[in-house]
Formats: C-alpha cells, structure tokens, sequence
C-alpha cells in the first residue's frame, strides 16, 4: 500500500527533522523544503496528499505558498504554521483556504490529529459524502446549488464558519452537513442554542467544571467544548451569549485550550467551530452588544442561506420530500399535491422558512380529504403575504390577477342566484362548502 505523501515547508532544519519523524511514525512519507522555490519544485515532481508550511520562509511569505496551493494544487490540504500569537495572519491563512493552523512550540499530538483528518479529505468515502449531501440539501435552483459546493469547499478546512439566515431556514441542518462532510465526521457533532443556557451556569456548561468548585459541583462534568473533542460545536443563536462569556470563548477558540470552573490547569481541546443566528451580528458589533474581535473570530468564512421566498422553485421538490416523510411517520400513503396547491405555496412568503412548510404540510395531511392535497387543504393564513418568484414573469402575475377577478366574479353571481346562501351557491359551482368558505376569505368576499 502506497504511503500518504507529504510537502513540509520550513526553514528551520529542526522543525523540519522534528516534522519529518513525526510523520514518519504516522506511516507518512515526507519531502522537505527550507523556501517557496524548493516547494514548488517538488511539487513539480510530486503528486503529494498534503502541505504543511511555515508562514515565514526566506524568500516570500507562507501566504503566498497557501494562494499557490488553493491555486494549482486544490485538492491538497495545507496546515500553516504559526509563530506563538499570530492570531490574525493564521485567520488570513484559513480565509485564502488552509485546512488549519498549529502554533509554535508545535504540539505533537495536535500535530497527529490534524494530519489523519486532513488526509481523510481525499479518496472514495469523501465522495460519497458527496453524493449523500446532493439527497438531503435539496434544491436545483442555483442558489442551493451554490451551497452546496460552499459546503463541499467548507469542509476541506478546519476554519470557524459563521452561518446567517432567517429562523426555519436550515442552519442547523447546513452545520451538520459541513460536519458530516468533513475528516471529523466520525467525531461528535455537539449543538447547542446559546439561548437555552442560563447565563450563571454558561461557563460551566462551555467548559466544564470540577467536584466542588460550586454549590452543586458534585462531581466532574465536561463541558461542552470537552465532549465535542475532535469534533464540532454548533453554535446557534451565538448572539445571545453574553459578553462576559464571549472573552472567554474568543480565548478557547483562539488558543485551542479551556480551563474549567475551579480547574488548575489548561486543557488542550481539538473542535472545530461553526456558529449561527438570526440577528445581524454586524449591527450588533456597532451597538457594542458582540465583541468585533470574536466576531472576526467566528466569522472567518460566512455562509449565507437564503428564505425559501427567494428559491420558491425549489418548493415543489421539498414539499414532496417533506410529505414523503410525514405520510411514512404516520403510515400512510403520500398524497400528491395539486398544481393549484403547489403555485400557491411558491406564491406564499414564508416567514418560517422550510421549517413553516414542514408545518403546514403536517396540518394539511391531517385535514385533507380524497387523494389530493388541494388549496384550501393547506390553510394558509387569511390575508397572508405573497411573493413573486423568479420563474413567475410580469406576464404570469397578471393572469393570476384576471383569474382571481373572474373568481369573485362567478363566487359572487352564484351568491346573488341563491340569495346569499352559501350552501347553495357552493353546490351550484360544484365546489364543497369547506373549499367555497374559503376561497371567499381568500378573495375578500366573507
């Protein structure tokens, strides 16, 4: 079996020996380079698995041999390397796409960690990681798309991931994916809402604590930056962490280290952070209610995901996953949406996102009757705000609105022909009273 082929970058003869030996007990082969000119030579001759580089070196900065990498060697994983406190450039680094960063004094065993994840990055089990993630982020409009590649890129590095977008728009699943799609997908993935923690008991729950170093502390506990070790922590609503604890977080994440409540020592922690909420942490950086330095620190990548009002193309495929899966949950057969039902729910703004979809679905499935799921089954909101979307034209809209205007015609002459009898006029139109009540609410006529 052919051994892992690695590029290591530095012009210090130790490093480079202390690297090399290290690697070498890994069962990892290793070139070495003492400058940007040596590595690119043996790049020339080498088909190699994964880069590890220091930022300084004599002829150029380590930054430049990452903007090559990302460049001409894609596939191949870089770990920069760090002088002790350089913070902002190992963030520079992981922007232009490095897997990761190591700080001097390098840390052995971290060191080992991050080289078996990195040179997981490659090879059949992380394409069918791929094929995976194409049957659960569902969507083939360009913006889905466009994720899902983002998440495919995402994972190829250990970087903090800052996910923003409306309450029901999925982060927690996208968190997930990146996870999953990630070397540290067979570690713990560990969500927790910021929100949901009382704010006396957060340290405690971020870091663990000791037996008696409170009234309570029976025992030890982990916390949770201890039981995602070698994982992921989710973050979500991370703007509800107040600003006493945020200090404290920007060190763990910078440091990779935690010490717990009535601990002595540092413990060293190895997770990767992905974080998310609704708000507009920007504003609250400016507000003065989010530290810009954690800020900065959270979101060296940001990863935007749009309403579903925004990609309402995609409905029809979500809307018949998601009532594939009620209808199994319940043991019953999927009914079929009507093509009325489904332009309806693609005219409808969602301001619960999928998660709002998920819902009205799961009413509906309750209510209908027959074996369709027509209008008036999905009870939407009376007066509820609707959307164009981009597969619906100018042209498009106003036949909606010249049929919506032949309907009240016809409601309304079938209820004068029947004195405003609404059971009479609903039987006359062949409609059933349920669907005629509504359809008057629908266009104002109740």
């Amino acid at each position: 079996m052919t051994k892992p082929l690695t590029l290591i970058v530095d012009d210090e003869p130790d490093i480079r020996e202390l690297l090399n030996i290290t690697l070498s007990r890994m069962g990892v082969e290793a070139h070495c380079a003492a400058t940007i000119a040596e590595a690119k030579q043996l790049l020339e001759r080498y088909a190699f698995d994964l880069c590890l580089t220091d930022m300084k070196l004599p002829d150029g900065d380590g930054l430049a041999l990452v903007e090559l990498m990302q460049m001409n060697y894609g596939q191949v994983p870089v770990i920069v390397i760090t002088a002790f406190g350089s913070m902002d450039i190992a963030v520079r680094a992981m922007k232009l796409g490095a897997f990761d960063f190591l700080s001097k004094p390098v840390d052995l065993p971290a060191l080992r960690q991050l080289v078996q994840n990195a040179l997981q990055l490659s090879g059949p089990v992380q394409k069918a990681k791929d094929r995976r993630m194409r049957d659960i982020l569902l969507g083939d409009s360009s913006v889905m798309r466009d994720i899902r590649s983002k998440i495919q890129k995402l994972a190829r590095s250990q970087a903090p991931v800052y996910i923003s977008g409306e309450s029901g728009s999925g982060k927690e699943l996208v968190a997930r994916l990146i996870h999953q799609q990630s070397p540290k997908s067979e570690c713990a993935f560990v969500a927790v809402n910021c929100g949901s923690i009382p704010h006396e008991l957060m340290e405690s729950e971020f870091f663990g604590h000791k037996k008696g170093s409170f009234t309570g502390a029976v025992s030890d506990k982990k916390g949770l930056f201890q039981v995602a070790d070698g994982g992921t922590l989710f973050l979500d609503e991370i703007a509800d962490l107040p600003l006493s604890l945020q200090v404290k977080l920007l060190r763990a994440i910078q440091e990779k280290k935690v010490r717990p409540v009535g601990g002595q020592n540092e413990e060293t922690v190895n997770v990767r952070i992905l974080s998310a909420t609704h708000k507009d942490l920007r504003k609250m950086v400016q507000s003065g209610d989010f530290r810009q330095d954690l800020y900065y620190r959270l979101n060296v990548i940001e990863l935007h995901l749009p309403p579903l009002r925004e990609r309402a193309s995609d409905i029809p495929q979500l809307a018949e996953f998601l009532l594939a899966k009620l209808a199994k949950n319940n043991q019953i057969s999927a009914p079929k949406l009507t093509d009325s039902a489904i332009r309806t729910l693609q005219h409808y703004s969602f301001p619960g996102n999928v998660r709002e979809l998920e819902n009205i679905l799961e009413r509906a499935l309750a209510l209908y009757d027959g074996d369709t799921i027509d209008v008036d089954d999905l009870n939407l909101p009376i007066g509820a705000e609707t959307v164009s979307d981009e597969s619906f034209d100018s042209s498009v809209q106003s036949l909606e609105e010249y049929l919506e205007t032949i309907e009240k015609k016809m409601l309304t002459q079938a209820l004068e022909q029947n004195r405003w009898n609404k059971t009479a006029a609903a039987k006359q139109l062949g409609l059933t009273f349920r669907s005629f009540r509504y359809r008057l609410k629908k266009l104002g006529l109740d």
